[in-house]
């Protein structure tokens, strides 16, 4: 089983293994060969120096005045989209290539209903555990995505899934969320969030057992030959 991003390369003239490999990665395209009932789908984290994770800088869902926020590279074809469609034209939907240095990347998303997730130069994004962290409800933007945990989480209950072509939609899409809606859907977000969180000791029901009940539930539903 391979559980490393860049993986060893297997060699090419002997395509037995590839057959049998459970991988889990966090580039879980469907359309690249990513197999959501062998594979696991793994989150992508940004860690930093010894912080397992971003500020928590969550403002409470009254005192979140900004409808979508996202800033990061235009790396890949949705975000260049997105950029296409919203860059820095809209005061309800904050949308940056490069942030102003007077702006705060965390407390922007602690005080946003939605963050914008779309997928970068791979199908994840960052912004998912980010979002997470922040209190934010997310909203995921890509194509051929297999979201993490899917056999244990309902993402429709906590998160908005939004297809590349419907890009241009997004905030007639997010106005019309009802606030009892967005409201249901932030409180799934604060009780599901600890499934996301990396701890130096591993606790009941976070990232590193739901990784691992995911691997255990795909072994039970495929059975593998004794050896190659």
């Amino acid at each position: 089983m391979d559980l490393i991003f860049q993986a060893p390369i297997i060699p090419s003239d002997d395509p037995r293994p590839y057959k049998n490999l459970m991988k889990v990665l966090c580039n879980t395209n469907t359309s690249a060969g990513f197999k959501p009932t062998r594979d696991v789908s793994l989150l992508e984290y940004n860690l930093k120096a010894f912080d397992l994770g971003p500020p928590r800088l969550g403002e409470p869902p009254d005192k979140c005045p900004l409808l979508a926020f996202f800033a990061d590279a235009a790396l890949g074809e949705i975000r260049s989209i997105l950029f296409g469609h919203g860059k820095e034209k809209d005061d309800e939907v904050r949308v940056y290539e490069k942030l102003p240095r007077d702006l705060n990347y965390h407390k922007l998303m602690g005080q946003t209903k939605f963050c914008l997730c779309p997928s970068g130069s791979e199908v994840a994004s960052l912004r998912v555990v980010e979002a997470m962290h922040a209190g934010c409800v997310l909203v995921l933007i890509s194509d051929y995505y297999a979201v993490p945990f899917d056999d244990v989480l309902d993402w429709s209950k906590f998160s908005i899934q939004i297809p590349s072509k419907r890009i241009s939609e997004i905030k007639t899409i997010l106005k019309a969320v009802p606030y009892s809606r967005y409201l249901k859907l932030q409180k799934r977000v604060m009780q599901v969030k600890r499934h996301f969180e990396l701890k130096r000791t591993a606790k009941p029901y976070g990232v590193f057992h739901i990784v691992l009940h995911s691997i255990w539930l795909r072994r039970l539903n495929i059975r593998l030959p004794d050896r190659f």
